[in-house]
């Protein structure tokens, strides 16, 4: 993950650095961005197959992906490095966008006939 640049040059005070608002590089932060919906993706593809598997049905399938979306989410925020906001604007990038983007392809596999 590529996290937000630092600025370079004369060395700053402390009383500066505590008003300083963090900047992020736009580039580094839709980056950043594309790596959690296309792991949030791909885990709603894997979790759909393996609901459909095990034979998870009605309210228990969609406690399954509810459960694979909170597992991704608490391994996106290990990988950063508990530091979110480094990589991330805030907390609710990491934990909530591409939450129920994943969805369609979850249900999509889960009761796709093998």
């Amino acid at each position: 993950m590529a996290g937000h640049s630092e600025s370079s040059g004369a060395e700053k005070k402390s009383g500066e650095a505590a008003n300083e608002i963090p900047t992020f590089n736009a580039e580094n932060l839709q980056t950043n961005m594309k790596a959690i919906y296309y792991s949030r993706t791909f885990l709603s593809i894997i979790g759909g197959v393996i609901a459909g598997i095990l034979g998870f049905t009605s309210l228990t399938g969609f406690i399954f992906y509810f459960l694979v979306m909170a597992i991704t989410s608490v391994g996106l925020i290990a990988k950063s490095g508990f530091s979110v906001h480094s990589y991330f604007d805030g907390w609710n990038r990491v934990i909530f966008d591409g939450f129920l983007s994943g969805l369609m392809s979850f249900v999509l596999f889960w009761t796709y006939p093998l």
